[in-house]
């Protein structure tokens, strides 16, 4: 598992820019990379609708969010498009960046075991850093949660 005060494994991946995002190009901001199971589900559409409304608030700290899964980016469009998302979702097709952060694994529901994204979050700091990571997130207040936390380590 990935830790707190540790960098963050760099990545790119496309995204609903239809650009390649890296988390290099965020360098000089925070950052909440946020790991979802499945584009327009009720738990992820929740969270991500809760990202959304906070934006501008996370815009003004500094901080930029992405959403990534395994879907595909036309996948992606559609759910932002539905949804009227503002931060660009990345497409992780090939699972290589969940794996990176350690979020692909078993999961279990209804009695069957599969493997799937473990819903996590990761807030890193300007340089890079991980600074905090919450797992298994209850979908519930959760980006409220994150933006506080935000607020704590931006005053500093």
């Amino acid at each position: 598992m990935l830790k707190n005060n540790i960098k963050a494994p760099n990545f790119e991946l496309l995204s609903t820019s239809k650009k390649n995002y890296s988390l290099k190009d965020s360098i000089g901001k925070y950052v909440v990379i946020y790991f979802y199971p499945k584009d327009d589900t009720p738990g992820c559409t929740i969270e991500t609708n809760d990202f959304n409304k906070l934006l501008t608030k996370f815009k003004k700290l500094e901080c930029d969010i992405y959403g990534i899964s395994k879907d595909s980016l036309k996948s992606h469009d559609k759910f932002r498009d539905k949804y009227k998302i503002k931060f660009d979702l990345l497409a992780d097709e090939e699972i290589k960046v969940l794996k990176k952060y350690k979020v692909w694994g078993k999961k279990k529901f209804m009695g069957r075991e599969f493997m799937g994204i473990n819903r996590t979050t990761f807030l890193i700091d300007k340089k890079g850093k991980i600074i905090k990571i919450w797992e298994n997130v209850k979908v519930k207040d959760h980006a409220n949660e994150v933006l506080e936390t935000l607020k704590i380590f931006t005053k500093k």
